[in-house]
């Protein structure tokens, strides 16, 4: 374990696979009442997403003894890219560090993918904590966008992984 495996509170932050014990914590993960303009009001439509589009892969969030969050990952096979999405912190869990800790853990498990040489995400231009976020570990504007959001993108050796 690394430092950036914990959080705030020193508690471990891992990703996990989702399963038959985990799936309903993970569904029921809330996010704060101002981030619902972002994100899911619940992590459910993601892991439906997940399981009905084929694409996107979910994981559960567990810092300590608890499921906190979930986020998503995928390949896009046109242009060879990773992507990020989905990531939902519990409200009561939200500025304790656990999403850097996610980030860093999940930029970590798709920089050891022999076809990762790129990871791009997107948010909402006003979600200010996320650009911050994101800015922070090394993710920069490629000027495209996906719908509404800025996309950002993280290349080379991954060097914040």
């Amino acid at each position: 374990m690394t430092k950036e495996d914990t959080d705030r509170r020193g508690r471990c932050v891992v990703l996990e696979e989702i399963t038959d014990e985990n799936w309903r914590a993970v569904a029921d993960v809330a996010p704060a009442d101002d981030q619902r303009r972002f994100v899911a009001a619940l992590s459910a439509r993601y892991l439906l997403l997940s399981l009905r589009d084929g694409t996107w892969n979910s994981l559960a969030v567990r810092a300590g003894d608890e499921v906190v969050g979930h986020v998503m990952w995928a390949y896009d096979e046109e242009d060879g890219t990773h992507w990020i999405g989905g990531m939902v912190v519990n409200a009561a869990e939200q500025g304790k560090g656990v999403g850097r800790a996610t980030m860093r853990a999940l930029m970590r498990r798709l920089a050891a993918l022999p076809s990762c040489r790129e990871v791009r995400l997107s948010y909402h231009p006003e979600n200010t904590p996320a650009a911050r976020l994101y800015a922070s570990l090394g993710f920069t504007p490629t000027g495209e966008f996906e719908g509404e959001e800025i996309v950002a993108a993280l290349s080379g050796g991954m060097a914040a992984a």
